[in-house]
């Protein structure tokens, strides 16, 4: 097999495309936390917290020279992606606490029970008509 085929078998797998749905569906769903985080939830912990506007909070590492810029080590961001991150992992962990709740439950589902093994009369009747057969054919 040549590269373009082993590239569209593997690329036509399920997993591969639920892969891909899973990213696009993850980047949809960071984009709505991120908002949550921005929009909702920091302005609320800004208020308890004094008015604070967490992505205004920097310190100065450097002071400016003539011409130079200051350079600012900006924590409060960082303290927004730490929020952002826990709320994604919560909602990943509930998602995958839901998942696998549903799984046990199937897990738990008893299987059907087999087809019980034919009797020696069954047995013995369908080889009789087996042979039945082939005479008949003969």
């Amino acid at each position: 097999m040549g590269f373009i085929s082993d590239f569209k078998a593997f690329a036509i797998k399920g997993n591969v495309i639920d892969m891909a749905v899973g990213v696009i569906i993850g980047g949809a769903f960071g984009k709505i936390v991120t908002s949550l985080v921005n929009d909702v939830i920091m302005p609320v912990i800004g208020i308890l917290t004094g008015g604070v506007n967490f992505k205004d909070l920097k310190a100065n590492i450097s002071f400016a020279a003539d011409e130079a810029e200051a350079v600012y080590l900006n924590y409060g961001m960082f303290i927004q992606n730490i929020v952002d991150f826990l709320i994604i992992a919560l909602s990943i962990f509930m998602a995958l606490k839901v998942i696998m709740k549903f799984k046990k439950k199937e897990e738990a589902a008893p299987a059907p029970a087999p087809a019980p093994a034919p009797s020696k009369e069954e047995v013995l009747l369908t080889e009789i008509r087996d042979l039945l057969k082939e005479q008949k054919k003969n």
